[in-house]
């Protein structure tokens, strides 16, 4: 018989398969199909097919648009929010609207069209999540946006419209409502106990260490309990730290690491495979509790979403967490 868990955080339910669970080898992960750098705007000598770069990290000098960059950073060439004029909201009778402020850039990983976070240098992987503090930075200065989302998308099942490795980062005017649950669900939690709620997932996942897929000085990475994807993973700061943007470089050069660490192992296990992963973090230029926790979430796209989950929420893990971290525990790379 399947388990049905609650997320405590955001209290939604998930179906999980404790019966007849998914081994890797039983998802139909339809392989990439790889198109080749010809054409690709992201690649070395073809700066001139992006706008103009906000900025771009690089070992030696270099002109602006030109190659010898290490990560850059450039506005998304169809945005779906445009950083130019004044925010407009406005309510009509039940309904609420506002103009299409907001920023959408691109974070080009790397030069190199076929790698991705697991075949990078851990170096490489610490230009990449500069490059994302940079740019959180810099956006949040701007008193108009709530939000600086930050997520990639990986093979075209998982939202990717180009295969050259690359991140998105989008500026909102509003909390996201995915955001907002979880900020609400840990200050209530808060209040109840006077405790971080991510503080005692921490402690609790520690403890039982069913669910650990790694842990080191500063990060743990552990599938969820109430995991709403077979194979997801959660990497989050030991430290009570709320803010992503306020990492220092010390923590970036340990979170590169698990993070290409991480991947490279959900990679050789269930081989080249469609996933996102998302930077949840406090709000910005908002008065929120300190109760929040940042971290980052892996979410494998191993299966569609059907029927069922569009219309209760629920959503159906075919691998419970349990396994899916004892399977990523005992993969070496």
């Amino acid at each position: 018989m399947a388990e049905l868990r609650k997320d405590p955080i955001v209290g939604r339910w998930v179906v999980v398969n404790t019966e007849n669970p998914y081994l890797p080898n039983q998802f139909e992960i339809k392989p990439f199909e790889w198109k080749g750098p010809q054409g690709c705007p992201f690649c070395y000598g073809n700066e001139h097919l992006t706008p103009p770069e906000i900025e771009a990290i690089s070992t030696n000098w270099r002109q602006p648009n030109a190659p010898g960059w290490t990560v850059r950073v450039v506005p998304n060439k169809f945005p779906a929010l445009r950083i130019e004029g004044n925010l407009d909201k406005q309510g009509n009778g039940l309904y609420d609207f506002s103009n299409g402020i907001g920023a959408h850039e691109v974070i080009i990983d790397n030069p190199d069209h076929f790698k991705g976070i697991a075949e990078l240098n851990n170096w490489e992987v610490e230009c990449i999540l500069k490059a994302y503090r940079s740019r959180s930075l810099d956006l949040r200065k701007d008193t108009r946006f709530k939000y600086i989302l930050i997520f990639k998308n990986v093979g075209a099942q998982a939202g990717a419209s180009l295969e050259h490795g690359h991140s998105q980062l989008i500026a909102l005017p509003m909390v996201p409502k995915n955001v907002k649950d979880e900020v609400v669900g840990a200050h209530h939690y808060y209040e109840f106990r006077e405790r971080c709620i991510f503080c005692d997932i921490i402690a609790y996942e520690l403890e039982v260490k069913e669910r650990i897929v790694l842990e080191t000085e500063e990060f743990l990475a552990f599938c969820p309990l109430s995991s709403r994807f077979s194979f997801e993973v959660w990497i989050i700061p030991k430290e009570h730290l709320t803010d992503f943007g306020v990492i220092d470089d010390y923590k970036i050069s340990v979170l590169a690491q698990t993070l290409k660490e991480v991947i490279g192992r959900l990679k050789k296990l269930l081989g080249e495979h469609p996933y996102n992963y998302i930077i949840h973090t406090l709000p910005v230029n908002t008065d929120v509790h300190f109760g929040y926790h940042w971290h980052i979430e892996i979410m494998p796209k191993l299966i569609r979403i059907a029927g069922f989950e569009a219309g209760s929420g629920f959503y159906v893990v075919g691998t419970p967490p349990e396994l899916a971290a004892k399977l990523l525990r005992e993969t070496t790379l």
